[in-house]
């Protein structure tokens, strides 16, 4: 039996009976090492140093501790007032508000169950007391936070920019269109249901007043101005996006404070705590990911994958939905981080060869993954959701088809518009 077959064998069983996503990539890899004999077992710790010595790597964990910081000091609570202002009332304000509140909250996180679980949290509750369904709530709720992973700063776009040797800024830059217009739709689509359904705005909620939303607007302005800052900060050239999640932790600190004056130690431990624990999760994923990488580098499978895929055709839009049909299969097993380390090595060669710019493959790849989030039965915004507004997750599966559509419509115009995605970081000359 080839090292391959092996791989293949051992990483399917592990999937099937319920192993830890890192377990199966370091185990299905020691496995066919030691069965197949042909690599020395001391590129098991080269490849995993290799993997998790990368100074960018650094930004996830600093914005998740950002995050939780800003959560806990009430600027999310801020933003998500001052955005009911302006859609609380009409048909399915408060599901408008959510999506609009999660990418808001996603230029400070970069994390889509974060997002999920810091808006979520505030606006289901709210939904429900409101008269909406439990699973329209929670539907919005986890589709919302999907953008998470695609408004800058992104955790998937740091990963995908290290492993494929791509400027993080230009990802960055690129990830602003194709979010808003993915936020466009989903709140579109939260109307639809709403109007059909017939779940009122929040009454509770006064008729929109300009003086009154610019006072609002002037009250909380340190909390608003969070995502110029931290975005700012990166593309006037000031700071790197690593040098950027520290400014986040530092505004955070000063608005939830001084300002607010709601952070408090134990807050503040808590929000490091939840930073330490990601940060494992993630460097674990990291490292196992390119141990498995290293040996399907190994194998020679990029190449042979790029050679199959471009012996099938040469067009870019065939191979582009062969691609995107490969990865929603996928990110229904693996996390999205998981998927993106393994696969970007890849498919690297072939969008090299079809002369796809590597900065539109990204935003393609990473859009993709946010179909996985909510792809059943891994996925996570699900879980965070369903828990939050106490129903279960297939409730919730049933409520997010229409938002599924959106996000799949929307990947289908990155994949073939790409001037979507590039428009930005050409208008500022990353490209």
């Amino acid at each position: 039996m080839d090292t391959l077959t092996i791989l293949g064998t051992s990483l399917l069983l592990l999937i099937l009976i319920g192993v830890p996503i890192y377990m199966v990539l370091i185990g299905s890899t020691i496995i066919a090492l030691v069965c197949a004999g042909t690599l020395p077992l001391e590129i098991i710790h080269e490849a995993l140093f290799e993997g998790l010595n990368s100074f960018a790597l650094l930004a996830i964990p600093v914005f998740v501790v950002a995050g939780s910081l800003m959560e806990r000091g009430g600027i999310t609570n801020q933003i998500i007032d001052t955005v009911k202002q302006l859609t609380g009332r009409i048909h399915g304000g408060l599901g408008i508000t959510t999506i609009l509140a999660c990418t808001f909250f996603a230029a400070i996180s970069g994390s889509g169950p974060g997002t999920v679980a810091a808006v979520g949290t505030l606006l289901i509750p709210s939904m429900i007391r409101n008269g909406y369904s439990p699973r329209y709530a929670a539907a919005a709720s986890s589709s919302g936070g999907t953008i998470g992973i695609l408004i800058p700063p992104s955790n998937p776009l740091i990963i995908y920019g290290i492993m494929g040797n791509v400027s993080i800024t230009s990802l960055f830059t690129a990830g602003f269109v194709p979010g808003f217009m993915v936020a466009f739709f989903m709140s579109l689509t939260a109307w639809f249901i709403a109007k059909r359904q017939d779940f009122s705005g929040d009454v509770s909620q006064p008729p929109f007043n300009v003086a009154h939303f610019c006072k609002t607007c002037f009250r909380y302005l340190p909390s608003l101005l969070t995502p110029f800052i931290i975005l700012g900060s990166i593309y006037s050239g000031i700071c790197t996006p690593v040098e950027a999640s520290v400014v986040a932790v530092i505004w955070a600190f000063l608005v939830g404070g001084l300002v607010n004056r709601q952070l408090t130690w134990n807050k503040i431990y808590h929000s490091f705590v939840d930073g330490a624990m990601l940060c494992g999760v993630v460097l674990l994923i990291v490292g196992s990911s390119t141990l498995f990488g290293k040996l399907l580098t190994y194998e020679q499978v990029p190449l042979r994958l790029a050679e199959a895929f471009l012996a099938f055709s040469q067009s870019k839009t065939v191979i582009m939905l062969l691609i995107l049909a490969l990865l929603l299969v996928l990110g229904m097993f693996l996390e999205t981080l998981a998927t993106l380390i393994i696969l970007v090595p890849v498919l690297m060669p072939i969008v090299t060869q079809l002369g796809i710019d590597p900065v539109h493959f990204g935003i393609f790849l990473v859009l993709t993954n946010e179909v996985a989030l909510l792809s059943p039965p891994l996925g996570v915004n699900l879980f965070v959701s369903s828990r939050i507004a106490d129903i279960p997750v297939e409730s919730v599966v049933i409520g997010i088809m229409p938002y599924i559509g959106v996000l799949i419509l929307c990947t289908l115009l990155v994949a073939f518009i790409p001037e979507i995605s590039l428009c930005l970081p050409r208008l500022f000359g990353y490209l």
